[in-house]
């Protein structure tokens, strides 16, 4: 084959990825031409992709490589020839990997609401040889503009699983892609159509500035627009949202969405984003299990009957109301001011809710129109996942004594914020948080008077404006509510971070000072320590075979131990090493169990480090980091028979060092608005003992039938809680506190240094930790409540900031929910907000300057003197270098002036710091010297 005629048929080949890269459904029709041209472009996209069906070689089938989701932290990724990186989706359920070595067809199924997903995965199955077969690599650039299409931020997601089989493309690579009969074109356009003009769910934003006085409603004016606008009916409004937006969610085909983008009266329309759920001894770790001092000049009993008062709104999977953690013993009547109400539903009475969970709603016609049939889930609040009430649990729930999992973390469990209410508004279901839903939720949370939001979703980042859950958030703050959420797990990836709008707080995750260990011994004497939270009987002290199938010996993803790839001929009565990632990891356990194994092993990849996250498996089962994982792959491969024992330990505490970033956790740089620093903060998100549903198995799996009160779980799903319960403690001491105060107190007081006094280390590497890995720091409860000065931010900063971002005025009123905004003022250079951290950016000048104001929340005559670490590389000066506050409230001005002393690329950090006998103050800063997007 000459070179020529491979380059000239990868062009025509790639022609179909560069088609399919377009958004079919914002597919817009404006005159006849365009109409055809659109439809014969189309057609030849569908006509590469049935010939990638239907044209078969008969070769012997591939072995295959599986890519998809870990249910842990990671992505999936596989390389094409070209060197270039897919990667499937992280924090999943399952894919499971079929191989089919007899099939000579290639085939493509598309199965929506499969099994318990909770969340969407992409799974591809790829020729395993791609990097012989050139064509092949085509086909990987076509699944990745799939995979961006479908798992995109923007894009409407259905919970579509993809399993593509593909064996050889076609004997010549000159071979024709294009239809060679009407009858192919008929199918091409058969297959088109029914997508380009299928209708979907649609978020609709309104200037409701502009609704006519003659109409009593917005929603009225809403169904009058969409009617005259799109001619739909009536019923194809989903929601009508008044407080967190103001718009309406709709069932809309494409022709109808440019017909409403055409009115002035519209300032966006967004299509339906599937978000997904981020996944004791907590309270004594953060020195808050007796509360004594925590709140100066009061007593604790002041501040348990001022956090009565305080109401935690808690967005996820739904609340199991019979937990003892929503006794109500001893509480007062609900506050007056309380609007939300508890909803009946098949499973769930009214009655349920009482004076601790005061309120409990579901929200679910987004998911519904997303599912279709297809889904069977129960129109209830109730949590039949139990991440919900693991979450709301951790935030505010009350104090249980002897709480367990099965044994382990034995001791008194209970919320943050004990005294707090809690209402549950039920937003996820098991395809995934659709984004108009989440605010439905958003929409009833604030107008029910939460005062705190706590989220533990997300996506991926996008523009503020696409972004469901930062255009709530943004009229939540505007309205005092306290918005905290999740920073996703995808770390330790750089750049990785959802939900970085500088008014929600972006909450990381770090390790408790408690570990679970478990022990595997192997034949040759040495012993390695892991972790687990296996509570059978155990696999007795007699050493047994150990086994490992290498993927580079056995191509059939064994080492993954992925459902269907272990042979029980192989692996009955033995203990099995299995490679963490891709699916998770009480699944490879299961997996194991069913081929009639009888432990496993599951050792660290260079992705998870040495971070050590504790399951409950159902067999005998020892998590390892990546050092001893790979001592245990070299023994597995030198020692001609290989043996291994497990045991297991119980519950250990006073683990140093902790905290410890965990490697699941998001990383920075902030790639929507790289001059903010994200995360905030980071608090206990591993291994965290709360409340769970007893409607599922700890392990989340089918087949675990086991039941129990309380759980064990990993994720910024779970520190997210914590940062949201301290909040609720801070409104409660200071309920004139502004949001960005509390969030300002929670940043400035945190610490950076683990339980050894050295600087806080990251679990992907051992390394130390940046800013980019932990924000400001762990948060410290004690020294929050009282910070002696914060950095407060209004409304009114806020959408000049806004401005600041080089958005057009319809984005920007569509964010700050306000239609006659003109954006007057900005700030010119977003960073200039007043942020209590800070994120320089060296481009063309070397010098970057900014002014911060701090008001004095502590005593009148405070005087605060500066301290600098200055990152490597930056000149740091600041004027003045002495505050006095004569009074308590007022407001001082500080200019800060960072001037580089290097050019290239690179990042550097540092922190300014105003302290005083009593108080410090402390700012992180991140340096860069290349823009981050």
């Amino acid at each position: 084959m000459s070179l020529i005629a491979l380059f000239m048929s990868t062009i025509h080949q790639s022609a179909l990825c560069l088609c399919l890269s377009f958004k079919i459904n914002t597919f817009k029709v404006k005159n006849l031409f365009s109409f055809v041209h659109r439809i014969l472009a189309c057609m030849l996209c569908l006509a590469h992709l049935l010939r990638f069906i239907v044209e078969i070689v008969v070769f012997p089938q591939p072995a295959f490589q599986h890519v998809g989701s870990d249910g842990g932290n990671s992505f999936g990724l596989i390389k094409s020839f070209t060197g270039s990186q897919h990667v499937g989706s992280g924090g999943g359920k399952f894919c499971n990997a079929i191989e089919d070595y007899g099939c000579k067809l290639g085939l493509m199924l598309m199965i929506i609401g499969w099994k318990r997903e909770t969340r969407v995965d992409v799974c591809l199955l790829v020729p395993a040889n791609v990097e012989e077969r050139p064509l092949d690599s085509v086909v990987c650039l076509f699944l990745n503009q799939l995979l961006h299409h479908f798992h995109s931020d923007t894009a409407t997601h259905k919970n579509l699983i993809f399993f593509f089989f593909l064996q050889t493309i076609c004997k010549s690579p000159l071979q024709s892609a294009m239809p060679s009969s009407p009858f192919q074109w008929l199918l091409s356009l058969s297959f088109l159509l029914p997508i380009l003009y299928a209708k979907q769910t649609y978020i609709v934003q309104m200037n409701h500035h502009q609704k006519p006085t003659s109409y009593l409603t917005h929603h009225d004016w809403y169904s009058n627009q969409l009617q005259s606008l799109a001619s739909t009916t009536p019923d194809a409004i989903l929601y009508s949202y008044t407080t967190a937006f103001h718009g309406f969610s709709a069932s809309l085909d494409p022709d109808q969405v440019d017909a409403l983008r055409q009115s002035d009266s519209v300032l966006g329309v967004y299509e339906d984003t599937v978000y997904q759920l981020h996944t004791t001894r907590t309270p004594e770790f953060l020195g808050i299990d007796n509360e004594l001092g925590l709140w100066s000049g009061h007593t604790p009993q002041q501040l348990n009957s001022a956090a009565n008062d305080v109401i935690v709104g808690v967005l996820d999977t739904g609340v199991w109301p019979e937990s003892k953690s929503f006794d109500d013993f001893g509480m007062p009547p609900v506050p007056s001011r309380w609007r939300g109400q508890c909803e009946e539903g098949e499973d769930f009475r009214a009655n349920l809710c009482n004076k601790k969970l005061i309120g409990a709603r579901k929200f679910s016609k987004g998911f519904r129109l997303a599912a279709g049939v297809m889904s069977k889930e129960k129109e209830s609040p109730r949590d039949q996942d139990g991440h919900g009430t693991h979450t709301s649990t951790t935030a505010a729930g009350g104090q249980v004594a002897n709480a367990s999992l099965f044994g382990f973390a034995s001791g008194t469990a209970r919320g943050m914020a004990v005294h707090a209410r809690v209402a549950t508004y039920k937003v996820c279901w098991k395809t995934g948080c659709f984004g108009s839903d989440i605010l439905a939720g958003m929409d009833s949370a604030i107008s029910d008077g939460v005062d705190v939001l706590s989220m533990s979703l997300g996506g991926g980042s996008a523009p503020y404006y696409r972004d469901t859950i930062a255009i709530g958030a943004f009229k939540a703050m505007e309205m005092g509510v306290f918005v905290s959420c999740s920073a996703g797990n995808s770390g330790p990836a750089k750049s990785s971070l959802a939900n970085v709008a500088p008014w929600i707080m972006t909450v990381g995750a770090g390790t408790l000072d408690r570990d679970f260990p478990a022990y595997a011994g192997l034949g040759n004497g040495k012993h390695f320590n892991g972790v687990s939270l296996y509570s059978g009987k155990g696999m007795g002290n007699k050493p047994v075979e150990l086994v490992y199938f290498n993927s580079k010996v056995n191509s059939n993803s064994g080492n993954l131990c992925l459902p269907g790839s272990l042979e029980p001929e192989h692996v009955r009565g033995k203990v099995v090493f299995c490679d963490r990632g891709v699916n998770p990891r009480v699944e490879k356990g299961q997996v194991v169990k069913e081929a009639g194994g009888i432990g496993m092993i599951l050792g660290n990849t260079a992705e998870s480090g040495e971070e050590l996250v504790a399951d409950s498996h159902l067999l005998p089962a020892v998590a390892v980091g990546r050092k001893f994982g790979d001592e245990i792959r070299e023994y597995l491969k030198t020692d001609p028979n290989p043996t291994a024992v497990l045991s297991f330990g119980g519950t250990v505490l006073g683990v140093k060092p902790s905290p410890v970033v965990a490697a699941f956790s998001s990383r920075g740089p902030n790639m929507v608005t790289p001059e903010i620093l994200k995360p905030d903060v980071i608090g206990p998100g591993v291994n965290i003992l709360a409340g769970w549903s007893e409607g599922v198995g700890p392990t989340g799996l089918e087949i675990d039938t086991r039941k129990t009160q309380f759980n064990i779980m990993s994720g910024t799903s779970m520190s997210c809680p914590h940062i949201s319960g301290l909040a609720a403690l801070l409104k409660a001491a200071h309920p004139g506190w502004s949001p960005s105060a509390i969030k300002s107190a929670l940043m400035t007081t945190a610490y950076t240094v683990d339980n050894t006094k050295s600087p806080l280390r990251d679990a992907a590497g051992g390394q130390v930790s940046t800013p980019w890995a932990h924000g400001a720091g762990h948060v410290e409860p004690h020294k929050a409540i009282s910070p002696g000065l914060v950095y407060d931010i209004s409304t009114e900063e806020y959408i000049a900031f806004v401005c600041s971002l080089g958005y057009d005025i319809k984005q920007v009123q569509a964010i700050v929910n306000r239609g006659n905004v003109t954006c007057s003022r900005r700030l010119g250079d977003p960073g200039r907000l007043n942020y209590p951290s800070f994120s320089i950016l060296f481009g063309k000048s070397r010098v970057v300057r900014y002014t911060r104001q701090l008001t004095n929340v502590g005593p009148a005559g405070s005087v605060y003197d500066l301290a600098v670490e200055a990152p490597e590389g930056v000149q740091v000066g600041v004027k003045p270098k002495t505050l006095v506050f004569k009074n308590v409230g007022d407001k001082l001005r500080y200019t800060v002036t960072f001037v580089s002393k290097k050019s290239g690329s690179g990042d550097a950090f540092g922190s300014i710091t105003w302290k005083n006998a009593v108080n410090q103050v402390r700012s992180p800063v991140a340096v860069g010297w290349a823009r981050y997007v």
